[in-house]
């Protein structure tokens, strides 16, 4: 078996590395930037507690004093580690619009474990790292609380993601999960593991070994992830153009409602006249349009095509313009089926020809060859 003085100046190199990384990257200058810089600090702070924590373990050697005095180290230090990181996620999603409570949770949390492993020993006598069953007990509540934080945060997360999924299809002309997938996955790995923490602090021997790789390769995922993403600006810039148009959405429509105005039937079909005129001159063959450019070209207010856009099958911009596209490609199929997939792609407005036949397939069962057979 692996000494644990190896695993431990392995996991001091790893996460001093990993800190050092985000440190002396290069800040990302704009509006962007700041939301990115913002949560890379929060990152950073997080991650140095990592090193600190493992050089902690292998001079003084709490893990060969017994477990809970490694135990209790480790509760100390990953606990503010996890809330951080799960914050410079949360920071990133929410464009630089973390709330009080956002806060709180997390510190909360924190100074009820600080109570309850360095209060566990002292009144009975016995040194904070003395083993008792006393503070057995308090790193069993411990490792709860930290997993109920995680819990807590992990659902902030994936209400954010369904938030801001949704607002990417209604922005966009084709998917853009990509924006947010690493957030995504960092977030299911970490709250996996804080599930778990609990019982696999407590073990010893190959299964710590084992629990141990794998909280390094969740945390190694999440800050290179995250280094990369700072590294892809246009990924950056697709996610706050997306806040920013649901901040003016909001806006406009709170105006009108104060105004007295709202969404009438009237307006519902003057905005399907309009739009069906903005098809019929084929607006929506042209690639990489976005839903504010269409409300350019058709003269209508962007929230209150949104709003009518929630009226369609569709419901959002994506879909609703995948679809028309996927008709306009049935169209041509028939009319010209001496044209290849790449020029079919390329009159509806696919980016790519690969892209065009997956979403065809998905829409329809059949490939476009297998549609134009049918004919």
């Amino acid at each position: 078996m692996i000494p644990i003085e190896h695993i431990q100046f392995a996991a001091i190199t790893l996460t001093g590395f990993l800190t050092l990384m985000l440190v002396f990257m290069l800040p990302l200058r704009g509006e962007g930037g700041q939301v990115y810089n913002r949560s890379r600090w929060l990152m950073v702070s997080g991650t140095a507690l990592l090193p600190v924590q493992f050089l902690l373990q292998y001079t003084l050697h709490f893990r060969q004093m017994g477990v809970e005095p490694a135990v209790l180290v480790n509760l100390l230090f990953f606990i503010p580690c996890a809330w951080l990181l799960g914050m410079a996620i949360l920071n990133l999603l929410r464009q630089n619009s973390l709330r009080r409570q956002d806060w709180l949770v997390g510190l909360g949390c924190y100074v009820v474990v600080v109570i309850l492993l360095l209060g566990a020993n002292p009144t009975a006598g016995h040194g904070v790292l003395a083993v008792t069953r006393r503070l057995y007990f308090a790193e069993v509540l411990s490792a709860i609380v930290y997993a109920a934080m995680q819990f807590h945060y992990t659902a902030c997360l994936w209400q954010e993601f369904r938030r801001v999924r949704l607002a990417l299809e209604n922005y966009f002309d084709r998917e853009r999960r990509g924006v947010i997938r690493w957030m995504r996955n960092s977030t299911m790995l970490l709250s996996l593991s804080a599930v778990f923490a609990p019982a696999v602090i407590f073990w010893s021997g190959p299964l710590l070994v084992v629990y141990t790789l794998i909280i390094f390769f969740c945390i190694s995922y999440t800050v290179v992830s995250f280094y990369g993403y700072g590294l892809d600006r246009h990924r950056l810039h697709d996610l706050q153009q997306v806040e920013r148009s649901l901040q003016e959405d909001e806006q406009q429509a709170a105006a009108d409602n104060d105004a007295g105005g709202e969404l009438s039937e009237h307006d519902m079909k003057r905005i399907a006249a309009v739009v069906d005129r903005w098809l019929a001159r084929g607006g929506h063959l042209h690639a990489g349009i976005t839903i504010q450019t269409a409300t350019d070209e058709m003269h209508v207010p962007r929230y209150l095509f949104s709003a009518w856009l929630k009226t369609t099958r569709q419901g959002l911009f994506n879909p609703w313009l995948t679809y028309h596209r996927i008709e306009e490609a049935k169209q041509q199929l028939t009319l010209h089926p001496e044209w290849n997939n790449d020029t079919i792609a390329e009159h509806c407005g696919f980016n790519t020809r690969t892209y065009f036949q997956t979403t065809f397939k998905r829409l329809t069962g059949v490939t476009p060859q297998e549609f134009l057979a049918q004919q």
